[in-house]
């Protein structure tokens, strides 16, 4: 209930506390902590994420503005830069990680029978990983060239809600290709990339795992047609074939059949060539998830615009590690909210909301649906180009 409580106090409210406090329990997180625990530094850092704090001295200054209201908000004390750095350096990254995967299943279920514009009865994923920029001097353990440190997001999107189920942070070095080694397939399951995954022997262990791949073919690969199926080429398709590999070590990696489905967009006079190991879809269905492919990528752009992910509060693996799981746990958990309230706003516009209403002892609800905030003209999501790369 509402009675005269903060905005982010009502948002926490839907944060299980039961499972938070397993996870830091699994992980020893408060051993001889006196005053600042673990939810304290989750709320402190919900509150960074949710209002675009730019350092550890903002996030001080801000709170200790607002101190008379930090009991409302659930935080207890005032906030030192110190202690939260110390806490982000020194405290398992593996309890926002595990707490945000519990609220990611959350999420999954509640936004389970959303359409994402195919009508399929199978579970789709994007798979793909974004590259954030570090400073190498101050992130020595980040090293990605020879004077440039980076991370690597592997991500794992669930196309339903945009969701992401799985995210596997790494230097800047690690190939795409090697997530696939720590994937567990789901059965059944859909499973789009680009050709940066493309591995043989990787992608016929995914079709052992009775999952389904659909990626875009390298250039100068070798096979050999075994049937042609009809097309309607006024839709754009120009070829659905069933092939076999031939090269001396593809045809080792990958001893199954593959389909090849080739399709040409008349308006950017560009053609693309698609492999898949499923040969029940249509033809026209493979070439539109892979175009749905790009809802990662507006993921990806989204997050790094409106998440503190691409400037961190600490130079530790683990402060990073906490920081980016935290965001992604904020991102889930509005998104929870969104769904629970009805709200129709995209989570844009609820975060740019919440932004500037934390404070308020309004009801929650009352703030996402009657702000007269919108989205500014050209930051609206617009849809890039079909396959454009």
């Amino acid at each position: 209930m509402h009675q005269g409580r903060t905005v982010f106090s009502q948002l926490m409210d839907y944060i299980p506390r039961h499972v938070f406090r397993r996870c830091v329990n699994r992980y020893g997180g408060n051993h001889r902590v006196r005053s600042f625990t673990c939810w304290n530094q989750y709320l402190t850092m919900a509150f960074a994420q949710l209002t675009s704090r730019e350092s550890l001295r903002d996030i001080e200054a801000c709170l200790r503005a607002m101190h008379r209201r930090l009991y409302h908000m659930g935080i207890r004390g005032c906030v030192a830069r110190n202690t939260l750095a110390v806490a982000n350096e020194k405290r398992d990254w593996r309890i926002y990680a595990d707490f945000a995967q519990v609220l990611i299943h959350e999420a999954r279920r509640i936004y389970a029978d959303d359409p994402f514009g195919l009508d399929l009865k199978q579970t789709v994923y994007a798979l793909d990983s974004t590259t954030i920029d570090l400073c190498l001097r101050l992130f020595p353990w980040a090293r990605f060239r020879r004077a440039k440190g980076a991370i690597k997001l592997h991500t794992l999107l669930d196309l339903c809600g945009q969701i992401p189920t799985f995210v596997w942070i790494t230097h800047g070095k690690v190939a795409d290709v090697n997530v696939l080694d720590i994937l567990v397939p789901e059965p059944g399951s859909i499973y789009v990339m680009d050709r940066g995954y493309i591995d043989f022997e990787r992608l016929y262990h995914l079709t052992q795992s009775h999952a389904i791949f659909v990626t875009r073919a390298k250039n100068k690969m070798v096979f050999h047609r075994l049937h042609s199926a009809p097309v309607d080429r006024s839709t754009g398709l120009i070829c659905d074939q069933t092939i076999l590999l031939t090269g001396p070590l593809t045809k080792k990696k990958y001893p199954d059949k593959l389909r090849r489905v080739r399709y040409r967009d008349t308006e950017q006079d560009k053609s693309w060539v698609f492999l898949t190991n499923d040969f029940t879809l249509p033809a026209l269905t493979v070439a539109e998830l892979y175009r749905n492919r790009w809802q990662i990528e507006l993921f990806f752009k989204w997050i790094k615009q409106h998440l503190r992910i691409k400037a961190f509060y600490g130079t530790s693996l683990n402060a990073v590690k906490t920081q980016i799981w935290i965001a992604i746990s904020v991102y889930v958990l509005v998104a929870i909210v969104q769904k629970h309230l009805a709200i129709e706003r995209d989570l844009y516009t609820i975060m740019q909301i919440l932004s500037v209403c934390l404070f308020e002892q309004l009801p929650l609800a009352q703030v996402l649906t009657e702000s007269g905030i919108t989205i500014p003209e050209g930051q609206t999501r617009n849809q890039l180009d079909f396959f454009d790369l």
